[in-house]
């Protein structure tokens, strides 16, 4: 094996996942004692107000936005292993997830709805991914119907995953008429049980208040949260085009899989766009899917050089998390 070969084998590898675990904990705890403020501000959801941050106590807090962090690449590693949508043997689209996490320290200092809307995406790609092809998935489309629209209750940013889950069912070829039913009731049922158990009453329901790309303020544009936001929906959109080819040649299984992820990452943006006021809460859900391109573009290709792309990648996520830090200095 050449050395071009070891070292795209060690960006593969468990080795470099755990370094960027390490690194995103790191950024973690500097942004803390720099004092990074948090990005992300408190947003209503149908019928409560998610106050942020979700902990009052800033090192709780942060402590726990970076182990669910770590707990959604967990899980995107363990639901790769069963159904196998980068179909290489490789940790990097984890590595990628934390590196693109890291690169915006302003994300990490408190647990905030973005995180919250990543973790909640990963756990239910299990029941998605596991009902293809199976027309008996009621249970699976009325567990995720209802997760999605509990958050929906206390924060407007989960509204993206229902139209993405109505059309991964639909890929998966597992959303019939019970499915629609199962669907509907999920929908449904958060409300029936806010409502009827008295939590709340229909007098606090609140309509999303969204601010597109057209209300947006200069400074806001100039802004280095908005220049990475961009940076890293250009980069999923490029990147997203490059695999598609390769990806519609899989077996249809892998496809749909991978399909699902370029659904959320199309939603996310219109999310961004429709809704730029509130671009931290989406920005992980966008890291989640951008990570999975990379791991793709990374795994697709032969060419023995292929790491300095990966080389790149890492120091524009290390120079970004740089330039937040001194900035707070």
């Amino acid at each position: 094996m050449s050395r071009q070969d070891h070292i795209n084998e060690y960006f593969n590898g468990r080795a470099f996942m755990v370094l960027c675990a390490v690194a995103l904990v790191v950024s973690a705890a500097a942004a803390l004692s720099l004092g990074v403020q948090p990005s992300t501000t408190s947003e209503n959801g149908v019928f409560f107000t998610l106050l942020e941050p979700l902990i009052a106590n800033a090192p709780l807090s942060a402590t726990v936005n970076v182990l669910c962090l770590l707990l959604t690449g967990g899980i995107l590693l363990a639901i790769n292993k069963v159904f196998t949508y980068v179909r290489s043997m490789t940790h990097l689209f984890v590595s990628a997830f934390f590196l693109l996490n890291m690169a915006n320290p302003s994300g990490l200092v408190s647990f905030n709805a973005g995180t919250l809307l990543a973790l909640v995406t990963a756990l239910t790609l299990m029941p998605l991914f596991a009902s293809y092809q199976d027309h008996h998935s009621q249970y699976s489309i009325f567990l995720i119907f209802t997760i999605v629209t509990a958050g929906m209750m206390v924060h407007y940013g989960f509204l993206v995953l229902i139209p993405a889950y109505l059309l991964g069912f639909m890929n998966m070829r597992a959303m019939g008429l019970k499915g629609v039913l199962a669907m509907l009731f999920g929908l449904v049922t958060p409300f029936w049980i806010a409502l009827g158990l008295g939590i709340t009453t229909p007098a606090h329901f609140a309509l999303p208040h969204f601010e597109g790309l057209w209300l947006m303020t200069r400074d806001a544009w100039t802004s280095h949260l908005t220049i990475l936001v961009a940076t890293t929906a250009l980069l999923g959109v490029v990147l997203a085009v490059m695999n598609l080819y390769t990806i519609m040649n899989y077996r249809l299984q892998t496809r749909v899989y991978n399909i699902f992820f370029i659904i959320v990452l199309v939603l996310a943006l219109i999310a961004l766009c429709l809704d730029f006021k509130h671009l931290a809460v989406y920005l992980p859900l966008l890291n989640l899917t951008v990570a999975v391109q990379v791991a793709h573009v990374h795994t697709l290709r032969a060419a023995p050089y292929r790491y300095l792309f990966i080389l790149l990648f890492t120091a524009a996520c290390i120079a970004s998390c740089a330039f937040t830090l001194t900035q707070s200095i």
